[in-house]
């Protein structure tokens, strides 16, 4: 038979652990009382190693005692010692702690970077400003020096008909029909329907 082997190196004069647990499985609230004055501190302990912060260290070391009161039917003595049992049970919740944390802080970087990521719809909006902006130029390009000149004057600059035939010094008549004729080669350049 397999000796205990103790931490210490002295076998402990505390409560048999193994014998507890037996009790804790039965539901015996004074053995769960004796065995959580025998592994609270390790517990504690070990997560305390694991997980770094004071408070979720505690947190965790009472979930995993709870988790022992609630689970001690489970304990099968063939496998390994009672410590070893609830130190395991206490490193699996430490370790499940951390990768929480980190998926939680992961998850929260995305949403950063996806808020700062324009919407899908922003963007096709802001290219197809883009190509309706250069199509103007370019059909722009295609108007006479004067058209395009009275063009630009009315509709960019903001001058009234009147104001962009008195800048000019041409007749209002003159400025109406070259707006009329430019305005009727862009339509007809952009590919929009009267």
């Amino acid at each position: 038979m397999k000796e205990a082997v103790h931490i210490s190196g002295v076998p402990s004069t505390g409560p048999d652990l193994q014998e507890l647990l037996v009790r804790v499985a039965r539901g015996d609230q004074d053995a769960f009382a004796s065995m959580y004055d025998a592994v609270s501190g390790p517990v504690l302990g070990l997560v305390r190693s694991i997980l770094r912060d004071p408070a979720q260290s505690e947190e965790v070391a009472q979930e995993v005692l709870v988790e022992v009161w609630r689970t001690a039917p489970r304990f099968q003595a063939s496998r390994g010692s009672a410590m070893n049992w609830v130190l395991t049970l206490a490193h699996h919740r430490a370790v499940d702690r951390v990768r929480s944390a980190e998926a939680a802080a992961a998850r929260e970087h995305k949403a950063a970077l996806l808020e700062r990521t324009p919407a899908f719809d922003e963007v096709s909006e802001q290219v197809e400003t883009r190509l309706e902006r250069e199509q103007v130029r370019r059909c722009m390009r295609t108007l006479s020096e004067l058209q395009r000149e009275s063009v630009t004057l009315a509709y960019y600059r903001g001058l009234t008909y009147r104001e962009v035939s008195e800048l000019l010094s041409v007749p209002l008549g003159t400025i109406k029909t070259r707006l009329r004729d430019g305005l009727i080669r862009l339509r007809d350049c952009l590919g929009v329907s009267a």
